[in-house]
């Protein structure tokens, strides 16, 4: 009896959260305030079929100026930087150079969860934060990369790139 009443139940709640259901790579906690320190976690929920996921690479946005990749024991990770066109201001002195991209390799079984922790400074504009993500599994890969276009849903795509929705900082509401 009680199985016959989860699988409707589960059919409800998909529908009701389509870019959830449609979503294979997601933010944990999807917004964040801007200007903010923000520990952000990607959650990759099954590998490329019936195939282990070996390496998750993450696109960090240009307008993130600080991130630090979170240590997974098992996994190794390693950062790709990008100079910026001027030094900027830092609290450590002067930023000349930004990750562009954090990739870590291990394994995690197809029929398996995990998380992948990013520490953010987070941009002083409000708005979405695209992260395109390759998922390299034993088997393929699978691009989670799409942008939606002015006016389109965000689960609109068939492989939508994370996306962290940044809310006015404090005391900022309303003030375009």
């Amino acid at each position: 009896m009680m199985n016959r009443l989860i699988g409707p139940a589960a059919a409800l709640l998909a529908l009701a959260h389509p870019m959830a259901a449609a979503a294979h790579i997601v933010l944990a906690e999807p917004e964040a305030r801007a200007g903010s320190y923000h520990a952000g976690f990607f959650r990759v929920s099954h590998g490329c079929g019936a195939s282990d996921t070996l390496s998750i690479r993450i696109e960090i946005p240009k307008s993130i100026l600080i991130a630090r990749p979170q240590a997974k024991p098992g996994w190794s990770v390693s950062m790709e930087r990008a100079a910026l066109s001027e030094p900027l201001p830092g609290e450590g002195g002067a930023i000349t150079e930004r990750v562009s991209a954090i990739t870590w390799s291990g394994r995690l079984p197809a029929d398996q969860f995990d998380t992948f922790g990013v520490m953010m400074k987070l941009p002083e504009a409000a708005g979405p934060l695209h992260f395109p993500t390759t998922q390299s599994c034993v088997e393929g890969t699978r691009a989670w990369v799409e942008i939606p276009g002015p006016g389109e849903a965000p689960g609109a795509r068939e492989s939508p790139a994370p996306v962290l929705i940044l809310r006015p900082a404090e005391g900022h509401e309303g003030h375009q």
